[in-house]
C-alpha cells in the first residue's frame, strides 16, 4: 500500500543531499550514501549505465574525472514532483536546478533527479538514481 506524503521527510532526502555535496567536492563519502547492493545508477555519462555492486565507486569516478575544472558547483531541489514510499523502499522525482563556472563561464542546467531510497538499518540509501537533462545554457 501507498502512504499518503506530500513527499519525502528529511531523513529520506539526507542521502540525497549528502550526494549533491559530493558531487561539490564536500568531500562526503559514497560508501555511506548507497546501498550496499543493488545499486543501479543512470546518468548522461558514458558508459550511460553503473550496476552492481561497484556501481557507485564507478560512477563517482566517472563524475569527477569529467567534471575537472568545475567550480562553485550548486544545486537547487524543487517540490518532489512524484513521491512513493512503500515499506523499506521510498521513490521520488526531484526537479533539479545546477549552476557551476568553468573557464569564466557560468553554466545552468536543469532536470529531472529520480531516486529509489532502501532504508538499511534504520537509515536511508540511495538504491538507485536517474539524471535526466530538461534545459542547459551558457553565460559569460
Amino acid at each position: 500500500m501507498n502512504a499518503a506524503s506530500p513527499g519525502p521527510d528529511g531523513a529520506m532526502l539526507a542521502p540525497v543531499e549528502r550526494l549533491a555535496r559530493l558531487m561539490a567536492g564536500a568531500g562526503e563519502d559514497a560508501a555511506e550514501i548507497f546501498a550496499a547492493d543493488g545499486v543501479s545508477i543512470f546518468d548522461n555519462r558514458a558508459p550511460f549505465v553503473f550496476v552492481g555492486r561497484d556501481a557507485a565507486s564507478r560512477w563517482t569516478q566517472t563524475f569527477f574525472s569529467g567534471h575537472q575544472g568545475y567550480a562553485e558547483l550548486r544545486h537547487e531541489f524543487g517540490p518532489a514532483r512524484d513521491f512513493q514510499h512503500l515499506g523499506e523502499r521510498v521513490y521520488s522525482s526531484l526537479p533539479t536546478a545546477w549552476t557551476w563556472r568553468r573557464d569564466g563561464q557560468a553554466f545552468h542546467e536543469t532536470g529531472g533527479w529520480a531516486f529509489v531510497l532502501k532504508r538499511e538499518a534504520g537509515t536511508w540509501k540511495i538504491e538507485s538514481h536517474g539524471w535526466a537533462v530538461t534545459s542547459y545554457a551558457v553565460s559569460k
